[in-house]
C-alpha cells in the first residue's frame, strides 16, 4: 500500500462563496471528505501548507511548499499537491528547478470548479492525482483533464473548461482513463538521490512587447530588476527601426542585468539566427530560451539569479538541460 502526502495551499477547488466572490475557505482534510473511495489501496495524511488564490502565491510561497515535500520526503512513496489554476504552471516548473533528481511522483492539480460544488472537475483531478501519485515514477508532474504533464511543460491555455492546461514542446507524460494509466513513452525514472535547492531571486521581470513599446521603458526596469524576460515577436525579432530597442537592452546587459529572449508564440520556441530582427540582438550574453515555455523560464531565471550574479554563469545555468528540465 503506497503512503502518500496531500499538501494543501487553497486555490478553486479549496473555495467556498463569500460576499467578495469565491475565495479558499476549506482545509487538506475538507478536500479529502468528498473523495468517494471508501476502499483505497493507498494511505493518505494531509497538511495545510497556505489557503490562498493562487493569484496571491509568490516565489517564498514556492519554497514553502518544497521544504515540505523535502522535510516529508522519506517517509512517503508519492505527493499530491492541491493549488489554483492560475499561477499552477509557474508553481510546477519552480518545484522542478528547487528538487533535483526526485525519485518520487510530485504530483501538483486543481480545478476549475470548487470541490463542493455539484457539478466540478475537482473529483476527477485530485483522485487521478492521486493515482498517478501511486506510480512507480520520478519528477515533478502537473495533471489535470487525464493529462499528465510534466511540470516545466505546463501551460494554462483556457480560464474555463476543463481541459484548462496543454503540454507546450513535449508530449505527454501519460494520460489517465478510470482506473488506466496510459504512458505516451517510457515511465520517467531516477535513482539519484534528492537535494533541495531553494535559492530563489525574485527579481526578475517579464516584458511582452507590442508594436510601439519605448526604449525608455528599459531604464526604469534596469533599477529594479536584475533579470528580464523579453517576449519578442515570432521567432526573436526585436525592433531596431523607428523605437529602437537595441541599444537599451544592450544597456541592460552592460549594468549586470540578465537578458532572456524568448517568443510570444506558444509553440516550437524562437530562433534569433533566422531573421535579421533577431540577429541584431544575438551576442554573447544574450540568453536564448529554446522551446521553454514562459512559465518555465520564470522560475529558471529566479533560480539561476539565486545562485550567481555572473552573466556568464546565468546564462550557462539557464541554458543547460537537466533531468528535470527537458529543455534542448
Amino acid at each position: 500500500m503506497k503512503k502518500l502526502l496531500l499538501l494543501a495551499t487553497g486555490g478553486t477547488i479549496a473555495s467556498v462563496q463569500g460576499e467578495d466572490g469565491l475565495a479558499p475557505g476549506m482545509d487538506a482534510k475538507d478536500i479529502i471528505s468528498f473523495l468517494q473511495d471508501k476502499h483505497p489501496d493507498y494511505q493518505m495524511d494531509s497538511m495545510l501548507l497556505m489557503n490562498i488564490d493562487s493569484s496571491n502565491m509568490q516565489p517564498e510561497s514556492w519554497v514553502k511548499i518544497a521544504e515540505a515535500i523535502h522535510s516529508n520526503f522519506e517517509q512517503y512513496d508519492g505527493f499530491v499537491i492541491t493549488h489554483g489554476t492560475d499561477t499552477m504552471a509557474y508553481t510546477s516548473a519552480a518545484l522542478s528547478y528547487m528538487l533535483h533528481n526526485v525519485n518520487k511522483p510530485v504530483v501538483i492539480t486543481g480545478s476549475q470548479v470548487p470541490i463542493n460544488y455539484k457539478k466540478t472537475d475537482a473529483k476527477r483531478n485530485i483522485i487521478d492525482a492521486i493515482r498517478f501519485a501511486c506510480e512507480d515514477v520520478s519528477g515533478v508532474f502537473l495533471v489535470f483533464d487525464g493529462r499528465v504533464i510534466r511540470g516545466t511543460r505546463a501551460v494554462k491555455i483556457r480560464t474555463k473548461s476543463y481541459d484548462a492546461f496543454e503540454s507546450i514542446n513535449h508530449p505527454y507524460i501519460a494520460h489517465i482513463h478510470d482506473t488506466t494509466i496510459k504512458y505516451v513513452g517510457a515511465k520517467p525514472k531516477t535513482n539519484k538521490k534528492l537535494k533541495l535547492d531553494t535559492s530563489l531571486c525574485p527579481d526578475v521581470f517579464l516584458l511582452k512587447l507590442v508594436p510601439g513599446t519605448k526604449p525608455e521603458l528599459f531604464d526604469l526596469i534596469k533599477h529594479l530588476y536584475k533579470g528580464v524576460i523579453i517576449e519578442s515577436f515570432g521567432n526573436g525579432g526585436i525592433p531596431f527601426q523607428g523605437r529602437d530597442l537595441l541599444p537599451k537592452i544592450r544597456e541592460l546587459i552592460a549594468s549586470g542585468v540578465a537578458v532572456v529572449i524568448t517568443t510570444q508564440c506558444l509553440e516550437e520556441g524562437e530562433d534569433l539566427s533566422l531573421y535579421e530582427v533577431g540577429r541584431k540582438v544575438a551576442q554573447n550574453l544574450i540568453i536564448i530560451s529554446g522551446d521553454m515555455n514562459t512559465e518555465a523560464i520564470v522560475p529558471k531565471m529566479m533560480w539561476a539569479l539565486g545562485k550567481t550574479g555572473d552573466l556568464f554563469e546565468v546564462k550557462k545555468l539557464m541554458e543547460t538541460p537537466y533531468n528535470y528540465d527537458l529543455t534542448p
